[in-house]
């Protein structure tokens, strides 16, 4: 007979507390986010730049840890910087253009100055002006108004909070740097001795799955980026390269580059008022190049790269990110190739048993000897 194992009321005490310590730690985390989320970004960071300072102290022969991490950031933001640079003063150049653009045509329009056009609306419509001012409305449109001109000026101060905690990220991440192997070893002391074992296999597990999606993902936006530039030069699009490497930076995160057809929308707009040709021709074509590089990525590109990295059939990560997307919405995009390949590999580890059969195996044809041997 096999033995069937009792539920005692000590067992079941234990299991309800360890379910009401859960719930508190989650409870603590949520109410604490604001402070935590520097913390974790900061941890991010670190995990990411990682591997450069690590280049920075072996291959440079920088042997301070401080120094390798200053150099690392100094680079880091010179990168940054220069992305910047391509982008955003021939972004502020083309602006300059437009309004250039419709000032001439306002003129050629009313063939008169704009500050005259307003200056006979105003005469001709004096009574009127007037009237409005002093009816209940615009006293009613005033009251609305002013918490309106508050809740902007503490957006302002959310601002100036926000670069205070960005500053408090870069120190939080400089100093887990600093001792990031310590911390990465020595994390899991927090968990009782018998429990380590788990945890450990998580973190490996995690770390694996988190390394491949990063480097897949960053090659998929590379792909994107490229087919974009690519694109956009074959149809005479302004700021042909510089658009694709905004949307390949964009890509870093999956689907976030479609936020890009904003700025697409400005250029189309700028073009066809320089060009004299149709806005929605103009549009048309960029809707286009944005319809076939997403084909093509999801497709091909993202089936090819990521499947191979996460070790996930094509139709399965497709199916993936659109269950994760379903349940979670646009956070669920980020996260459904990592989780689930982290659930897939503790199915076969804990559920099936695969995983651990597949070790056992591996470590007998390497010439791993038996108890009966040792003896």
């Amino acid at each position: 007979m096999t033995d069937r194992k009792e539920i005692t009321f000590d067992k079941f005490i234990r299991w309800a507390g360890v379910a009401v310590l859960v719930l508190a730690v989650l409870y603590v985390v949520n109410y604490l986010s604001s402070v935590l989320l520097p913390f974790f970004i900061a941890w991010f960071l670190a995990y990411l730049l990682y591997p450069i300072v690590k280049f920075v102290e072996d291959k440079l022969h920088v042997r301070v840890r401080a120094l390798a991490i200053i150099i690392t950031l100094v680079v880091v933001f010179a990168v940054l910087g220069a992305v910047i640079y391509l982008i955003v003063p021939p972004m502020i150049e083309q602006i300059s253009t437009l309004s250039d653009i419709l000032t001439h045509w306002v003129h050629s329009q009313t063939h008169n100055s704009i500050q005259g056009v307003i200056r006979d609306w105003v005469t001709e419509n004096q009574t009127a002006i007037k009237r409005f001012f002093e009816s209940k409305d615009f006293t009613d449109a005033m009251k609305t108004a002013m918490p309106k001109v508050f809740s902007f000026l503490g957006q302002t101060a959310n601002v100036v909070i926000s670069i205070v905690a960005s500053m408090i990220t870069l120190l939080y991440m400089f100093f887990i740097l600093l001792d990031y192997e310590y911390l990465t070893d020595n994390w899991i002391r927090i968990f009782p001795v018998k429990n380590r074992p788990f945890w450990r296999d998580l973190s490996k597990d995690v770390a694996r799955e988190l390394n491949n999606y990063i480097r897949g993902q960053g090659l998929v936006a590379l792909c994107m980026g490229i087919m974009f530039c690519i694109g956009f030069s074959i149809i005479d699009f302004p700021m042909a390269i510089g658009m694709g490497i905004l949307i390949g930076i964009l890509d870093l995160v999956p689907y976030l580059h479609t936020f890009a057809l904003i700025p697409c929308a400005f250029l189309a707009m700028l073009k066809a008022a320089s060009t004299g040709q149709s806005f929605l021709l103009v549009f048309g074509l960029v809707i286009g190049i944005f319809c076939i590089v997403q084909v093509i990525t999801d497709m091909i590109v993202t089936p090819k790269i990521m499947g191979k990295a996460m070790g996930l059939n094509p139709a399965i990560l497709l199916l993936s990110l659109s269950v994760w997307g379903a349940l979670l919405g646009f956070i669920g995009l980020i996260i459904a190739l990592p989780l689930t390949t982290l659930i897939m590999a503790y199915w076969q580890r804990y559920v099936t048993k695969e995983k651990t059969s597949v070790t056992i195996g591996q470590q007998a044809d390497q010439g791993t000897s038996s108890p009966s041997e040792e003896h």
